[in-house]
């Protein structure tokens, strides 16, 4: 297969570094630092089987890639609006996109039954730039379960987890699904293919948007929220509001917030990404995380007072950082 990894950080590392070393003709769009040393010395991953060295194609621009079998976007979400535009060269008339982000992605409501089918979410994709450049068709969405950094420009270290999981947008079990997570599976990793993949993400997101917010306000790690007595109730307050969205939606959670929370605090001292971000001085992924559910909330007319008032606070936050 011929695949094209997009922002080639943690994650994007972890399953580019994976594809290449099983035989597909994988290629990296990084930038700066981390793109120079993956063109002088390739690319290595560290997990808990040693070092595995990759030398791939490595560029900032995609036309020196061209038509790809699969696009995996692996970016943080605020840098959408600027790459996804460029992506063009990559994209041949069979090329499906996987969409493997934190967050909810701007297809999100095109194929979503219930009372927001076809909705386009300001939040995400306000001019709707984002779905005329990768409409539906192509989309594969993905949901990554797995615990990875990049401990040094060209050095991916993976920490834990390894699931992957892909789906149609509208729900379908395609060929292309199946063979990229058979692909993912035989490279080392656990590629899953759902008919849910909405669910998929929507759970997902109820945890990083009820603990992430959170742990960059106060700087605690997971299992800090969940053992303080100030915070935890928060927490706790979000999820509940985004689970009665959901119920709303028709994406229903099979867990109460307190258990979410519970399953949070058993990865211990963990900081969420966008806490990294923010100790990084990277653009934090409020829109994708936090915003988008407060619009849902209004969309189907479900309070969002805690999320509302959580969001105003990281706004702020990031506002003085320089990083929204």
């Amino acid at each position: 297969m011929k695949i094209c990894i997009v922002g080639a950080g943690a994650i994007g590392g972890v399953l580019g570094i994976r594809l290449a070393d099983a035989g597909h003709d994988v290629s990296l769009l990084a930038r700066g630092a981390h793109l120079a040393a993956l063109r002088a010395n390739g690319a290595k991953l560290i997990d808990h089987r040693g070092e595995t060295l990759v030398r791939v194609a490595a560029s900032d621009d995609p036309a020196d890639f061209g038509p790809q079998d699969y696009v995996v976007i692996t970016l943080k979400t605020p840098s959408l609006p600027a790459v996804v535009p460029k992506l063009a060269p990559l994209l041949g008339d069979d090329t499906a996109v996987v969409t493997a982000m934190n967050g909810i992605p701007w297809w999100f409501c095109q194929h979503l039954d219930g009372p927001l089918k076809g909705r386009q979410l300001q939040f995400i994709d306000p001019d709707g730039a984002l779905a005329a450049a990768l409409p539906p068709e192509r989309i594969i969405g993905g949901v990554v379960h797995a615990g990875a950094s990049a401990s040094e420009p060209g050095v991916i270290r993976h920490a834990a987890g390894d699931l992957f999981i892909l789906g149609e947008s509208d729900g379908t079990i395609m060929p292309r699904t199946k063979a990229l997570g058979a692909a993912i599976t035989e490279a080392g990793l656990t590629g899953r293919v759902t008919e849910r993949i909405h669910q998929e993400i929507w759970t997902k997101l109820i945890g990083n948007m009820g603990m992430g917010p959170i742990s960059a306000l106060t700087r605690l790690t997971l299992s800090g929220i969940a053992n303080d007595r100030d915070a935890r109730p928060i927490a706790v307050a979000m999820m509940e509001e985004a689970i009665a969205i959901g119920g709303q939606i028709g994406l229903h959670m099979d867990m109460s917030a307190e258990a979410r929370v519970d399953l949070g605090a058993e990865l211990g001292d963990f900081k969420p990404s966008i806490l990294q971000d923010l100790e990084k001085g990277r653009p934090m992924e409020i829109d994708a995380l936090i915003g988008v559910v407060a619009e849902l909330g209004r969309l189907v007319d479900i309070p969002t007072p805690t999320i509302d008032i959580v969001l105003a606070l990281q706004r702020a936050q990031a506002r003085c950082a320089g990083l929204y």
